[in-house]
């Protein structure tokens, strides 16, 4: 037996992802998975996000001069990041092995989970301008991945997300003044730098004059239960919230395989050259650090003991190369 050989493991609740679906995600970058989640999950989750929601409405006003940005995020009631390191349920969610499934095969079989965003958006607030996920969050080899949870019905009223099919072939664009910190520097001959990513106003977030250069992009209406994964070089962006009496409560979460170096972590510097060993190595294996759930959130994880030898390529005669297991001494 090869020493890296993954299997998926089978449960009785697994989602088995087609090759219409992956195909789908590789070409046009992003698929959306309707009902992935049940109807329970769903409701156990807008649930704790109500409490949250309504725990920040009651809790006293973040005084002048005082730093508290998980305080600050309630307050404004648009997204609060990380949550996965300080709530149970967060953590749960992130790691949701029908979600995970999914993952594991769009970009597996290994995963790491490294961010967590719970969005609130509000009538007359929300919405966030042009911008590739990679832009914020490295990860070499490059592989990161997004998975956006709808916790209610979204759409182009309460700020779905709206998105650029096939822009995931884009390279990521870097800031004015900055080297790529996803490619290489000096790869490219004619790689644009922009400014103000992110930004809501077009004229101002200059990455709206590469996405010009596609056909109008897509809104991406949701039902609760529904997730969309989407490349982390799509160029995407979602609007504020239009309503007057409906939230936009989605869930989202970052994840990357998990043989990727992660130079990255939301909450600031970290010890060494990279971040891995903050992050929860979610399925399969690595030679990577890597962190386990805080919460005990069940995991399924490969055991060294699973592997048997390595694997190696030897030249035929004819020109093709032939695998050959060899078996490691004891």
């Amino acid at each position: 037996m090869p020493a890296y050989f993954p299997k998926a493991v089978t449960r009785e609740d697994r989602y088995l992802v087609s090759v219409e679906q992956y195909k789908q995600y590789h070409r046009d970058g992003f698929v959306k998975i309707e009902g992935l989640l049940s109807k329970e999950d769903i409701a156990a989750l807008y649930e704790w996000a109500e409490s949250l929601r309504l725990a920040g409405d009651k809790a006293p006003k973040t005084a002048a001069g005082e730093k508290d940005p998980l305080k600050a995020e309630f307050e404004a009631q648009t997204r609060v990041h990380m949550l996965s390191r300080r709530e149970q349920v967060a953590e749960w969610a992130m790691l949701h092995p029908r979600v995970l499934d999914v993952l594991e095969a769009l970009v597996g079989p290994d995963l790491y989970a490294l961010q967590s965003m719970l969005f609130f958006n509000p009538p007359g607030k929300g919405g966030q301008g042009w911008h590739q996920d990679a832009y914020y969050i490295q990860t070499h080899p490059d592989t990161l991945i997004g998975a956006w949870m709808a916790l209610e019905e979204v759409d182009e009223e309460n700020g779905c997300l709206w998105v650029v099919p096939g822009s995931n072939h884009e390279p990521v664009y870097p800031p004015v003044h900055q080297s790529p910190s996803i490619h290489a520097d000096g790869v490219f001959g004619d790689l644009r730098s922009v400014e103000n990513v992110s930004h809501i106003d077009d004229e101002v977030n200059t990455l709206s004059q590469v996405v010009a250069q596609y056909p109008p992009a897509v809104p991406v209406p949701m039902k609760p239960g529904d997730i969309l994964f989407f490349h982390s070089h799509l160029f995407h962006r979602s609007y504020p919230n239009k309503t007057q009496d409906r939230y936009r409560r989605s869930y989202v979460c970052h994840y990357c395989n998990g043989r990727s170096w992660v130079p990255w972590d939301h909450d600031g510097p970290y010890e060494g050259d990279s971040a891995n060993h903050l992050h929860i190595l979610a399925r399969g294996s690595t030679h990577l650090p890597f962190a386990a759930p805080k919460f005990g959130t069940e995991v399924t994880l490969s055991s060294p003991e699973e592997a048997g030898g390595t694997l190696r390529m030897m030249g035929m005669e004819n020109g093709m190369m032939m695998p050959m297991a060899v078996t490691k001494k004891e």
